[in-house]
């Protein structure tokens, strides 16, 4: 309790007292916070208006102020559009042929290890051995790759892409036959002359489904076609439908050699089974191939799983350095809109002197000039990011283009980054202004 004296009166003030006051101040708070921001509100929204004004006033040369801006946002999301939408077309297609395929390759190491190593085998027992001793696995196909000449009739290709497989391989590959049948375990287990073919194959030797059945010449040997398959399209600008399949027991007898030297292609039996698989995989060939623990492997496993983060590491990079390459037009653009702004702070000297005289603070004159920086700059950006929607836009209506769509976040941060530009490169007019002398600004000529 504390006592207050007057006229020879001593009032008691109570504790009580104090705290209804401080109950009456934390009551109005919100009130007093809701006016300073309505006031603080009211202020910035008359620097944008007043912005506004200016850019209206001096149309021609906000325009080629904000050019630069409007270039730089526009091609850094039209670059960035562009690569997301063929980086994820291409992932698409990865994920197309499965991400639980595995391919397994004869490897050379590189270093001692390599030139200690003779000739690196595998053949179909490496194949077969994998299949029935790894549970992860649920398909295996060896492989053959090779270019091959195909005669029917008048018509004769060269270097046409031949593939050979199991009838496992059509599985594992995703090889449907649209027309007729793909060669089975008899066709394989014989070694027959068969082939199933690919329609840009079918186009280019002038022939339609009647095919099926007849016989063409690959190599200068007769083979019965089976089947025609399914059209896949292009995938890495290489024609998927321009391919020969025929068994591997068959390529064996055309290409002896390759049989000491057969790559195969795994199907894991789930996409979260792949580093078993490998590890088990590596298991049974290690111990095939007689390798000592501490030696390196002679063969490699690639997985789709692991080219396709690959590939994702690749486009984020790439779409990372593009983009870096090309916004740096926006430093550019500020240094426009600084100028500029340099050139209206000297124009408008008196009025800023004007405004000083009247009780302008310095805060007041930073916010007025820092505010049409920024007013500029954004809509520089806004402009620059309708014009990338639409190029992005007629981009995709053509037939040989992907859609491109526009990513939201390259949008948010175009306009954050055109913003900013206009804070940075509008902070030393801003400042300039501020600290000009309102007497010496009054007497400016």
């Amino acid at each position: 309790m504390s006592d207050f004296t007057s006229a020879g009166t001593t009032v008691p003030i109570t504790m009580g007292t104090k705290r209804s006051g401080r109950l009456i101040s934390v009551i109005t708070s919100p009130i007093r916070a809701a006016s300073w921001l309505g006031g603080s509100f009211e202020r910035h929204w008359q620097n944008v208006l007043a912005a506004f004004v200016q850019v209206w006033a001096n149309k021609a040369r906000s325009f080629l102020t904000t050019l630069g801006i409007i270039i730089a946002v526009m091609s850094t999301i039209t670059v960035v559009s562009f690569v997301q939408a063929f980086g994820n077309q291409m992932t698409d297609i990865l994920r197309g042929f499965g991400t639980n395929m595995m391919f397994v390759l004869p490897h050379i190491p590189g270093g001692m290890h390599g030139r200690m190593f003779g000739r690196v085998l595998m053949d179909v027992d490496d194949a077969r051995a994998v299949g029935v001793q790894c549970d992860k696995v649920r398909r295996v196909s060896p492989m053959l790759f090779s270019s091959a000449t195909i005669e029917y009739g008048h018509v004769k290709l060269e270097d046409v892409e031949m593939q050979a497989g199991s009838e496992q391989f059509q599985t594992i590959r995703k090889f449907s036959a649209d027309e007729g049948r793909f060669f089975g375990p008899i066709d394989v287990d014989s070694g027959s002359y068969v082939c199933v073919i690919g329609r840009t194959v079918l186009e280019k030797l002038e022939a339609d489904e009647s095919i099926i059945g007849d016989y063409v010449y690959i190599n200068q040997q007769r083979f019965q076609v089976l089947g025609i398959l399914e059209e896949k399209g292009a995938a890495f600008d290489e024609d998927q439908d321009d391919v020969i399949l025929i068994p591997y027991t068959t390529g064996v007898k055309m290409f002896p050699f390759m049989s000491r030297f057969m790559p195969f292609v795994v199907e894991v039996t789930a996409e979260e089974d792949v580093e078993e698989a490998t590890l088990q995989i590596s298991s049974v060939l290690r111990t095939r191939h007689g390798l000592e623990p501490g030696d390196a492997n002679d063969f490699r496993i690639l997985s789709q799983d692991q080219i396709l983060r690959s590939f994702e590491q690749v486009k984020m990079i790439a779409t990372s350095v593009l983009a870096g390459i090309v916004g740096i037009s926006l430093i550019v653009g500020g240094v426009g809109i600084m100028n500029v702004m340099l050139v209206s702070v000297t124009e408008r000297t008196r009025e800023i002197g004007l405004r000083k005289s009247i009780g302008g603070r310095r805060r007041d004159i930073l916010a007025q000039f820092l505010t049409e920086a920024v007013v500029l700059s954004s809509l520089g950006g806004t402009l620059g990011i309708a014009a990338a929607y639409a190029i992005c836009s007629v981009a995709s209506l053509h037939p040989s283009m992907v859609e491109v769509p526009v990513p939201i976040w390259v949008v948010a941060l175009a306009i954050g980054f055109s913003a900013g530009v206009g804070v940075v490169f509008g902070m030393i007019p801003a400042f300039k202004a501020a600290i000009l002398h309102p007497i010496d600004a009054l007497r400016h000529e």
